[in-house]
């Protein structure tokens, strides 16, 4: 039997482009033979909010108060506060005519000409708030039209700023902690926060509006309405900020559809925090949480005959366990079976075949945000990006900070490359959107070559970044051929950043290793980021300072463009945890929370965290200084107020093992080569006079036909340098040739 799905991605997630969740569900029901509707209601929110209507609402709203907060920070003595929330009001006609032409240079839409951009940018009647004028203030130059995108994305976050202060203190354009909430609150806290200003002002009408009585998509799914079964709604719910609007969805859509609707929850947060979550209050709301993938559970579901219409007898309703599923019926919560062999086997095949469908995605209205200058850091926000993933799960899952025993680490399945690139080459050319963002925990370098080389077998049309682990198998020649078949950025862990740091959270990989990584994706012009921990457990501030010290050398030689430093959060689905709970570290104290009603569980805190949290701000201090290329030089303990410990490390560590990266790259280049693992990168290669000449990685290269050879054995050459088969044939008849291709190691010639 067919069914009607609606997808609905509360808000807020991302600004530049939709969450992917929605691409993958929507696929797949259409794939089991069920109508489909993927809805963003994040960017909706967004787009709702930053218009001129908006801003004429929100005006409206929060000047008053805006006057008033103004009145009592002068009173306090904090001038400065005082008189920038009141700036925002003495500006507001400009913002409310202005706010169009920003959203429009951040989409590039029609009302984004340059003549638009160059008022924007000089014109004294263009509205200000503070982090405009910080941007414009630590210019070393004149600003020019060129800025209007910088610019554009400050001025958003200006609004951003005031509608915190002045509207809702919960609003953030994107929320970036610094550690995931270890959460105190009860479901009822929760609740408790469901009239929250922007979602009773802004996002309410948004969903009237959209369900509205009479109106072109409510038709659709009153029609999809019978006597014989419910339209399903899921809500994808990735991080903790979109909990509160997913409940203010549901809610609504319970008020108005009831029993005609059956309303599941999903996603990176219910995952990871929800998964004992049995909250009676929960059915006020909605009728299930999948856990994981979810594609076993809706397969489940649909054969359950839970999304009948008419109401199931109790004997039948619990008549066995759901896979992966929790439904809440009345006073009882049916219970999933997670060791269901035939719904398993069927998430494995999804995985490793489903392309995501971004058909209902409209990716013109998601303004693209240059919310900082540095080039790495950009990618996250600047382009809409598609996203994806090329490997469910992550080959290594052995990180003792991770997650490892969730499904989204522990399952490792990787799809088929070619089949996923035929799929996302399609929707590219479909929707005008050619860079893709793989979400994958972390990449599998055989899949990746395998995604690079269909990118180079079509001219490589499409861009593409994601996450990776630093290790051994990114030679130069691999990045080469990855840079050429469209990747762009890399992002990885090397969490802490000494020897014995890398050991003990069983990263799998040493620093020798990491660096090799860095020097190959560097030299292949790749972009890279890094990601770090510190504040682990038994983690020494000796331990912390040459983290830091070791790190700093990486900016120094250019191996890093960006970085974050995380602080470690202990987590019940760790592999730390589960080997502290099976009597290891014996030093380990997590302090379990034994109050009632406590809402999410996987966070935890232990005995003598607190003691790390004085690094933060100093790390932070030195990093954006670092990736903006200055005070690289600095003593790392200059940067805290405190006392710390002189760095170990030795100066040159990095270098060292810079230094050994490139002896095993010119040795590897200096190797017999073997044809059938090469392939060919550069120009077509031309014959000019006695010489072969070609260009690769804008740099031109030369080398001297062999002695004896005449001029068309050399066309022959270079006509066969693309065809492994041909090309052994060639060599093996014209040994002489086999000098020329060691020359062009390196230089056009990888081996992979």
């Amino acid at each position: 039997m067919s069914f009607n799905c609606l997808i609905l991605q509360p808000p807020l997630v991302q600004l530049n482009t939709p969450y992917p969740s929605g691409a993958y569900l929507s696929a797949f029901f259409k794939r089991e033979g069920s109508s489909s509707k993927w809805y963003d209601l994040s960017i909706a929110l967004i787009s709702s909010i930053f218009c001129k209507e908006g801003l004429t609402k929100l005006f409206s709203l929060t000047s008053k108060n805006a006057l008033s907060l103004s009145d009592d920070f002068l009173k306090k003595g904090q001038d400065f506060a005082s008189q920038n929330v009141k700036q925002y009001v003495l500006q507001k006609d400009l913002w409310i005519n202005s706010i169009d032409t920003i959203v429009a240079i951040l989409k590039d839409g029609k009302k984004s000409s340059r003549e638009l951009t160059h008022r924007f940018v000089f014109s004294p009647f263009t509205p200000r708030g503070m982090r405009t004028e910080n941007y414009l203030q630590s210019l070393e130059r004149l600003p020019s039209a060129d800025d209007a995108r910088n610019l554009a994305s400050a001025a958003l976050e200006d609004l951003a700023d005031y509608i915190s202060v002045a509207f809702d203190k919960d609003f953030s354009l994107i929320r970036y902690a610094e550690s995931i909430t270890v959460s105190q609150k009860s479901f009822s806290d929760i609740e408790r926060s469901l009239n929250s200003p922007v979602l009773m002002e802004f996002f309410r009408p948004i969903l009237q509006n959209l369900f509205a009585d009479g109106s072109a998509e409510d038709l659709k799914i009153q029609q999809s309405f019978s006597e014989e079964k419910k339209t399903l709604v899921c809500i994808s719910v990735p991080f903790a900020g979109t909990f509160t609007p997913a409940l203010f969805t549901a809610r609504f859509l319970k008020q108005k559809y009831g029993s005609k609707v059956f309303i599941s929850f999903g996603g990176g947060f219910i995952n990871t925090e929800l998964r004992e979550f049995d909250s009676k209050q929960f059915a006020k709301y909605a009728d299930a949480i999948s856990l994981d993938r979810g594609y076993g559970s809706y397969k489940n579901l649909f054969q359950s005959g839970l999304l009948s219409v008419k109401k199931l007898s109790a004997k039948k309703a619990q008549s066995g366990p759901l896979y992966k599923m929790r439904v809440w019926q009345g006073d009882s919560v049916i219970q999933p079976d997670l060791q269901n062999a035939q719904y398993e086997c069927l998430e494995n095949e999804v995985t490793s075949t489903l392309i995501p469908d971004y058909s209902d995605i409209d990716f013109s209205v998601y303004p693209r945000m240059a919310d900082d200058t540095n080039p790495m850091q950009r990618l996250w926000s600047d382009g809409s990006w598609i996203k994806a993933y090329l490997a469910h799960g992550c080959y290594w899952h052995k990180c003792a900070f991770c997650d490892v025993t969730l499904d989204y680490v522990r399952s490792y399945r990787m799809t088929g490359a070619e089949n996923l690139y035929k799929g996302l080459l399609e929707q590219a050319e479909q929707k005008g959107v050619y860079g893709l963002h793989f979400v994958d925990e972390a990449l599998p370098p055989s899949g990746l070559l395998r995604f690079a080389k269909q990118n180079i077998i079509n001219k490589s049309p499409l861009s593409f970044w994601g996450n990776v682990r630093f290790e051994k198998v990114f030679t130069r020649d691999k990045a080469d051929f990855l840079s050429a078949g469209g990747l762009i950025g890399v992002s990885g862990g090397i969490e802490i950043a000494t020897g014995s740091g890398l050991d003990k959270i069983s990263k799998g990989t040493d620093l020798n290793s990491i660096v090799s990584a860095c020097c190959a994706f560097k030299e292949a012009g790749i972009l890279i980021h890094a990601y770090m921990i510190y504040g682990y457990f038994g983690q020494s501030d000796l331990d912390t300072i040459n983290s830091m010290e070791t790190l700093r050398q990486f900016f120094e030689l250019s191996l890093l463009d960006s970085c974050f430093w995380h602080k470690f959060v202990l987590t019940r689905h760790s592999r730390i945890y589960d080997e502290w709970k099976s009597g290891l570290h014996p030093n380990l104290e997590p302090l379990e929370d034994k109050s009632s009603g406590v809402f999410a569980k996987n966070g935890l805190h232990f005995k003598g965290e607190e003691k790390s949290e004085k690094f933060g701000e100093g790390l932070n201090l030195a990093l954006q200084s670092w990736m903006h290329g200055k005070k690289i030089g600095m003593s790392v303990n200059k940067w805290f107020n405190f006392k710390t410990p002189l760095p170990t490390v030795p100066k040159n560590l990095v270098q060292n093992a810079v230094d050994l990266y490139e002896k095993n790259r010119d040795e590897q280049w200096a190797a017999p080569v073997e044809i059938k693992n090469c392939e060919w990168l550069a120009s077509p290669v031309v014959v000019n006079k006695n010489h072969l000449e070609w260009h690769y990685m804008q740099e031109f290269y030369s080398a001297k036909i062999p002695q004896g050879s005449n001029s068309n054995e050399a066309f022959d050459f270079c006509s066969k340098l693309s065809d492994k088969e041909s090309l052994q044939n060639f060599v093996n008849k014209n040994g002489s040739y086999k000098k020329v291709l060691q020359f062009m190691r390196g230089k056009g010639l990888v081996s992979i």
